[in-house]
């Protein structure tokens, strides 16, 4: 069976990043987006489960929206990073296709408040 899962990097850090706020969604018919959920990522800079999974996997387009600015406004103090107003990146959006039913789809994001860079892991 197929799944969907993610890992964030911060890069300015070196570790995980904990606590990012991810929106998943999904194509429409009509050419928008519908939202399928926010998650978390956990102290690894993952989700607890895969984002998508088992019966619900399915090919199609979808879209993951990693909120980086506030994840750097929240941890910034911590990490000696100043965002300017309004930050450079603010929410990452990555655009995507399924094609394998089957297939495991890993889309690990690495950022900073200036940077950021995916690939499809395994």
């Amino acid at each position: 069976m197929g799944r969907l899962s993610t890992h964030v990097l911060d890069t300015v850090s070196g570790r995980p990043a904990a606590g990012m706020r991810i929106e998943f969604l999904e194509a429409s018919p009509d050419g928008g987006w519908l939202h399928r959920g926010d998650i978390r990522t956990n102290a690894d800079g993952r989700t607890d489960q895969p984002i998508m999974a088992g019966d619900a996997f399915h090919t199609g387009r979808f879209q993951l929206r990693f909120h980086v600015a506030d994840y750097f406004r929240d941890k910034g103090a911590s990490l000696g990073v100043t965002q300017p107003d309004p930050p450079f990146l603010d929410i990452v959006p990555i655009h995507f296709g399924i094609a394998e039913p089957d297939g495991h789809y890993h889309v690990p994001l690495l950022c900073s408040p200036w940077t950021y860079s995916t690939y499809r892991g395994s």
